[in-house]
């Protein structure tokens, strides 16, 4: 069980609600004593979560898009991706029916992590349940945000930016390299005094989206998906 917390980032002082959390009806005596009662609660608890972070992080967005990010995030394709990503597949308590599968289904992984923000909840209250939850979906949100705007981050970074500050973001132009038929660009972006992470490409109208990437993500502390070199040798 400690490693399934180390996993989920939180200690349960009730073990037994923990094991609940866990267990399948496909080997509960009876299902009351699976996590089904868990995961009906656990939806409704996920929902409020995702939903609260999504008013927070996207105040100018109208009710319809919030909606909209809010079904993709929680997903059971997407609840079985958490589980799934924190190697729940481990903990999870089984009968032989579905023990001796190789990859548990995805209806199953779904259920166990809505179960266990149910646990959380009960455990220890509404904070520390929203913590993981957002934790878990806040990268996921970002995603789907930035998919649903084209992935055009220098728009995305400038509606951000405006809103923590005055100075709109600059596009500082690092390094230029080859032959002038065929140049490369590595430009960062700079927010004040802080200088992020530089990207290199072939012009500099997509050296500036790669690089506006790299800080949108570093300022929502996600990882980095372009690289920091673009045929720059």
């Amino acid at each position: 069980m400690s490693g399934c917390e180390q996993a989920l980032g939180y200690v349960f002082q009730d073990r037994s609600l923990l094991e609940r959390c866990l267990t399948h009806a496909s080997i509960a005596r009876t299902r009351l004593e699976s996590n089904e009662r868990l995961e009906f609660f656990g939806d409704a608890i996920l929902g409020a979560a995702v939903c609260e972070l999504l008013y927070r992080e996207l105040p100018e967005e109208a009710e319809g898009e919030l909606t909209r990010i809010k079904s993709a995030v929680v997903s059971r394709t997407t609840c079985a991706r958490f589980s799934r990503d924190l190697g729940l597949d481990r903990y999870l308590i089984l009968g032989k029916g579905l023990g001796g599968f190789q990859s548990v289904p995805p209806s199953v992984m779904a259920a166990v992590f809505e179960s266990l923000v149910a646990g959380i909840y009960l455990d220890g209250g509404f904070g520390p349940a929203a913590t993981f939850v957002q934790r878990m979906v806040q990268p996921e949100i970002q995603r789907v945000y930035a998919s649903a705007h084209g992935d055009n981050y220098k728009s995305l970074l400038q509606q951000y930016v405006q809103k923590i500050q005055s100075e709109p973001p600059l596009y500082q132009l690092l390094d230029e390299k080859g032959p002038d038929h065929s140049k490369c660009f590595e430009i960062a972006v700079q927010l004040g005094e802080r200088q992020f992470t530089s990207a290199w490409g072939p012009n500099k109208k997509v050296a500036e989206q790669r690089a506006a990437e790299n800080a949108w993500h570093e300022l929502h502390g996600l990882p980095l998906t372009e690289p920091t070199t673009d045929n720059a040798e």
